[in-house]
């Protein structure tokens, strides 16, 4: 693809963003056609996201499809990732404004912080070498908004381009005694006004949320990309993408990991 259609592509999708105003699809000439083309358009739109605020930064990466039910949810088979940024987070117990978004969903996320930027030259590497290469774990919820009139269509291709449909990134306290969490198998509830919705496990991410951090990892080292030191990684849903609507009171309750909660206003 020419690097006038991904100015175009992304340049759309930034529009989208910003004017609150969905698009059915991209244009024939700008539809990314590859991983490569897709990335390409998800990188120019960061860049647009970054001018937009001086002071907004990349803090981390979100992971998406990393969960069977939401690769079932969006008819693909792929997993893909995403930029966080510095201007899109909320710390737990805080107010969301709808005013923002389209129509959002709720995706309950342990999520992770790099201690140790790994050498991309000895990549791939094994979850165990991962898994020190970790300060801390926190619970988080990840809300998914689309710029897409239907996400569940257009493919991967078109989730990357748009940012992996990241929206805002809720977190809660940070544990660094991470073998005091059972990746192989925790429960996490999510409740919406009071009322339980789903009850995910981090089993549902790629067996072990460090499994889709390893990927994460191998996978951008492909492309000569590292994780820098004090990055923020969320790992993917434990349940299925839960819609919400303006009023809602969503929380998400990690057991001994405490609990992340948020109110859509």
């Amino acid at each position: 693809m020419e690097k006038s259609n991904i100015n175009k592509a992304a340049d759309i999708l930034y529009n989208s963003r910003i004017n609150i105003k969905r698009i059915k699809e991209l244009p024939k000439d700008c539809t990314p056609k590859s991983f490569q083309e897709a990335y390409a358009i998800q990188d120019e739109l960061t860049k647009r996201y970054l001018l937009e605020n001086k002071n907004t930064l990349v803090i981390g990466k979100k992971i998406g499809c990393t969960n069977e039910a939401a690769k079932i949810q969006l008819n693909i088979n792929d997993s893909f990732f995403g930029n966080m940024f510095s201007n899109n987070i909320s710390k737990s117990n805080t107010i969301i404004y709808s005013d923002k978004y389209f129509s959002p969903f709720v995706e309950p996320e342990f999520s992770f912080v790099i201690k140790n930027e790994l050498d991309i030259l000895k990549a791939p590497y094994k979850s165990e070498i991962v898994c020190e290469s970790i300060s801390a774990v926190l619970p988080s919820i990840e809300l998914v908004d689309s710029r897409f009139e239907d996400w569940t269509v257009v493919g991967v291709k078109n989730l990357i381009a748009d940012n992996a449909v990241h929206a805002h990134w809720i977190y809660g306290e940070e544990m660094s005694n991470l073998n005091s969490i059972n990746f192989n198998n925790h429960s996490v509830d999510l409740l919406i006004n009071g009322k339980l919705i789903d009850k995910g496990n981090s089993n549902n991410v790629m067996g072990n949320p460090i499994n889709s951090l390893t990927w994460l990892i191998n996978n951008l080292a492909l492309s000569g990309k590292s994780l820098p030191k004090n990055s923020y990684i969320s790992t993917g849903t434990c349940t299925p993408a839960i819609p919400i609507k303006k009023g809602d009171e969503v929380m998400a309750d990690f057991g001994k990991l405490g609990n992340v909660s948020f109110i859509y206003k």
